[in-house]
């Protein structure tokens, strides 16, 4: 057992007080406990609402350009301790070090949207409305608001959330996943060292105990979510029945159709990065390829071809282009479905229990997988696998291929590779998928977009960042005014000052 003990941070510090309750923090790769996760109580969770709630009355004071200039500043140092920070990833997470640093990089281009802020919170301004009448509005913050995220991009996925916040005038609380605390602490310490005051931004861990006292306090006013579908789903009706604000975004099953005049070796490179990059653990992998008419063979073919090349090992290995699963619990699950597809008819192309690592090692590993003729009644293509198992399903036309993603629960990303410019732009239009891709396997939108899926991947109106970022951490003002002509008063002719 470690003696490394991972804690709060509340009130610009680390919380001091002994935990009645631990998690175990695993090292990916070998199998070790390397820390020990304070669990917080619900007791622990009010100290940090408390610490916010007593720092958003004065935050939300601070001018823009204060604000701004500490998040200038928290931008400077994420991007000078990126390896540190991707280290960490790599150490609790399993990353490799390609996945880890741009895992920062993308959380990277949040924060810089969001010292934006000064342009993307202005308000509008109508002159005469009535005679002498002007009507306006402005955004105002929301006061304390949490984000729940999970261990997929223990870095990232927080910083979809907070930087927009906390540039709006929020004080934030986060829990992060239980699995790869640390990423949250260290950048809470980065944001102090930015200027940020103590207790705008606070980190709690645990586990479904400190999530329902967020759900359920009071003195939150907003909750944004990433997760499963089935914990989005409690999250959003718990939230929202305690009267709070609540974006919950979750799960997916995201589909790539590959058309007959593709380039078969684009497609399948795009599936190999798409399928198997962060071991398939990510929201917007590709989990199922959908192979429409004769492309099928050929591209299960090249796709099989390039497995053994890809080289999986430790993130620390500077070699490794896959790296191990985050627990063994959730390995042994996503490898259940090489057993499960075949018992359902499907065909096991590549098993990945057969790598030495997954023989051999301590670690989680699981080598690059590939299940063909998977039909939609299987397991396999029902279930977000959430590693590296990549299933093909095979259809005769287009319009069975999209029928069957319309048809699925889940609305989070999908792709098309063609060569036919008018089945990319119809597919873009009929499919019912919040992120699409033409050509580009893992529609990823920038930082001044909004990420965020359809049907039972999202739950709530708003998108994660972007400008319903900005909607979502603030609320609208309407005001209608009407003064005095000056003859009624004195009229100050002052230089205005910007302050």
């Amino acid at each position: 057992m470690a003696d490394k003990t991972i804690t709060h941070w509340i009130d610009g510090k680390l919380h001091d007080r002994p935990a009645d309750r631990h998690g175990d923090v695993f090292n990916p790769a070998t199998g070790e406990v390397q820390a020990r996760v304070a669990f917080a109580s619900p007791g622990v969770v009010d100290e940090a609402v408390e610490a916010a709630a007593r720092a958003a009355q004065t935050w939300r004071s601070v001018s823009i350009a204060r604000r701004t200039k500490i998040l200038f500043a928290f931008r400077q140092l994420v991007d000078r301790h990126q390896h540190e920070l991707a280290r960490l990833l790599t150490l609790e997470h399993g990353k490799v070090t390609g996945d880890a640093l741009g895992e920062v990089n993308r959380g990277l281009e949040v924060i810089e949207f969001a010292c934006g802020i000064a342009d993307l919170a202005k308000g509008e301004y109508s002159e005469n409305v009535s005679t002498e009448v002007d009507s306006y509005s402005i955004r105002q913050p929301l006061g304390v608001v949490a984000g729940i995220t999970p261990f997929n991009f223990p870095a990232m996925v927080p910083m979809w959330m907070y930087p927009i916040a906390l540039a709006c005038g929020n004080a934030f609380v986060l829990k992060p996943s239980e699995r790869d605390p640390s990423a949250a602490n260290f950048c809470a310490q980065l944001l102090a060292d930015a200027g940020l005051p103590p207790g705008v931004f606070n980190v709690v861990h645990g586990d479904k105990v400190a999530v329902d006292r967020l759900l359920e306090h009071p003195g939150v006013a907003a909750i944004s979510f990433v997760g499963s579908t089935p914990i989005a789903r409690y999250v959003y009706e718990n939230a929202t029945a305690s009267g709070k604000r609540c974006q919950a975004l979750g799960g997916a099953k995201n589909h790539m159709i590959v058309l007959p005049d593709a380039d078969v070796n684009a497609a399948a490179d795009a599936a190999i990065s798409a399928g198997y990059g962060s071991a398939g653990e990510r929201c917007m992998a590709i989990a199922t390829i959908v192979a429409v008419g004769t492309v099928a063979d050929p591209l299960v073919a090249a796709i099989k071809e390039r497995l053994p090349k890809i080289k999986i090992g430790p993130g620390t290995d500077p070699e490794a282009e896959m790296g191990p699963l985050v627990t063994k619990q959730h390995r042994d699950k996503v490898a259940s479905y090489l057993d499960s597809g075949p018992a359902q008819g499907a065909t096991v192309v590549a098993d990945g229990r057969e790598h030495p690592l997954y023989k051999e090692s301590e670690g989680f590993f699981l080598g690059a997988s590939l299940i063909d003729y998977v039909s939609t009644e299987m397991d396999a293509y029902r279930d977000e696998i959430f590693g590296p198992v990549l299933t093909v399903t095979r259809v005769a036309t287009y319009d069975e291929a999209v029928r069957m993603i319309n048809d699925n629960p889940y609305g989070n990303g999908t792709a098309i590779f063609t060569n036919d410019g008018g089945a990319a732009r119809r597919f873009q239009n009929e499919v019912e998928v919040g992120m699409v891709g033409i050509n580009v396997p893992i529609p990823v939108p920038m930082a001044y977009y909004s990420f965020g899926g359809w049907k039972a991947s999202l739950f709530g109106d708003t998108h994660a960042h972007g400008m319903d970022g900005v909607q979502f951490f603030t609320r609208g003002k309407a005001i209608t005014s009407r003064w005095l002509d000056p003859s009624h008063g004195g009229i100050e002719l002052g230089f205005p000052q910007n302050k």
